[in-house]
């Protein structure tokens, strides 16, 4: 017997629904791998790199999209519900953060639960008006009490892979051995790389970088750099006019040559900051995604922002 058009067409909808959160899943189509669901970026590439031809990995945060303010779908909710492991940084994107404590609790990794986490307000710098105390406990309500951007130190990223190996392992016993080996490969590919930082950086004219947030705190606290952000944790707060004017004396008295803009964040109040400054403006890459098409991955982009600290701070 024919169902109702209308009953037709509301249970075709049901199944659509049922497959975009279940068949939709990580790893759906392929039940020889371990399905992995990474928040965004950074710990993407890790768990690629770590799990190798034995996981498929979804990203939560699509490729050029700004992860601080990712809303969640209800098919990504019934993919991390069905995931067999998630990869985060607690403290970067609340609506993950609600989502995994909500369905997936007991098989996520938390990248900062196995680093030594920095204080989020041990670099508001400047901030000394009004506007910026408040800028700063808006930041620790979104953020909590410590700095989530700890993939910008490549020593910690190298801690991290080691850490994901071993969940992995645990995940998928059959291929322990690979997941072991691969994430060792990743952590010496990242202490490499620490090394070429620690080198790059060791000889240089000027230790100051002014950003577009303070997103590098990491980033300088393992090379010795000193770090000032034109906004805080939150790359979309607008500063005020007295904070830039601050700014603008900071850089000319310390003959600070560059004002860094990022690639996901409107370059707009760094160059109009840089042309009040009489400096030049680069691109310092908070990796927090890669543009759709792009080929540069983590190490690229990363060996890309040594290079513009160089230029910028005449190391040579």
């Amino acid at each position: 017997m024919k169902l109702p058009l209308v009953m037709s067409v509301a249970v075709s909808g049901m199944l659509l629904a049922v497959s975009a959160c279940g068949g939709g899943g990580a790893g759906a189509g392929d039940p020889d791998r371990t399905s992995v669901t990474a928040s965004f970026y950074p710990v993407a590439w890790l768990a690629e790199r770590v799990g190798g031809g034995h996981v498929t990995v979804t990203t939560l945060t699509s490729p050029g999209t700004e992860p601080h303010d990712l809303e969640l779908s209800p098919r990504q909710i019934g993919e991390l519900s069905e995931t067999d492991l998630a990869v985060y940084v607690r403290g970067l994107q609340p609506a993950v953060d609600d989502a995994i404590a909500q369905h997936a609790a007991a098989k996520a990794l938390d990248a900062g639960s196995v680093v030594e986490l920095l204080p989020s307000d041990g670099h508001e710098e400047g901030h000394e008006d009004e506007h910026g105390h408040e800028e700063e406990e808006e930041d620790h309500e979104h953020e909590g009490d410590h700095d989530p951007h700890l993939w910008l130190d490549p020593s910690r990223m190298a801690t991290v892979a080691t850490a994901l190996g071993e969940r992995l392992a645990e995940a998928d016993p059959a291929h322990a051995d690979d997941y072991r080996a691969n994430a060792k490969k990743a952590a010496d590919d990242l202490t490499a790389l620490d090394a070429e930082f620690k080198d790059g950086l060791a000889k240089c004219a000027d230790r100051t970088i002014v950003t577009s947030h303070t997103a590098f705190t990491y980033l300088a606290a393992r090379y010795d750099l000193k770090q000032v952000g034109i906004s805080g944790l939150d790359p979309e707060a607008e500063p005020s006019p007295r904070r830039l004017a601050e700014l603008v004396e900071h850089i000319k008295e310390n003959k600070v040559t560059t004002v860094f803009t990022e690639t996901l964040v409107s370059p707009k109040v760094a160059q109009a900051l840089a042309d009040e400054a009489g400096v030049k403006t680069a691109v310092l890459d908070p990796v927090e995604g890669v543009r759709a098409g792009s080929s540069d991955d983590y190490l690229s982009l990363q060996r890309a922002n040594l290079a513009a600290l160089r230029t910028a701070l005449s190391c040579s």
